[in-house]
């Protein structure tokens, strides 16, 4: 009586052909660009500014946010400036 090797089965055997296993969509969907009407992000603007960082005080990345690398950029010198200012805190409130 010979045993049956489940090693040397094909993925077909195994599910008799009727089963394929989906394949996931690659393609990133495009995200909408938050502040392409502004053309001057400014630092005075902690409203605007809040939207692009976490609750820790961390400046969001752009693959998160959605701005090209010249907004971010921007969006970046604009909080440092505003927390040198102390118009934004460094960190959080509850980090402290």
């Amino acid at each position: 009586m010979a045993r049956y090797n489940n090693r040397n089965r094909t993925r077909n055997e195994e599910n008799n052909g009727l089963f394929r296993p989906r394949q996931r969509d690659t393609r990133r969907r495009k995200k909408r660009n938050p502040i392409k009407d502004i053309e001057y992000i400014d630092y005075s603007n902690i409203k605007l500014l809040q939207r692009f960082l976490n609750d820790q005080g961390k400046i969001l990345p752009r693959r998160i946010t959605g701005v090209n690398a010249k907004q971010q950029r921007a969006i970046t010198r604009a909080v440092k400036y505003a927390r040198h200012l102390a118009l934004l805190p460094f960190v959080a409130e509850d980090m402290r």
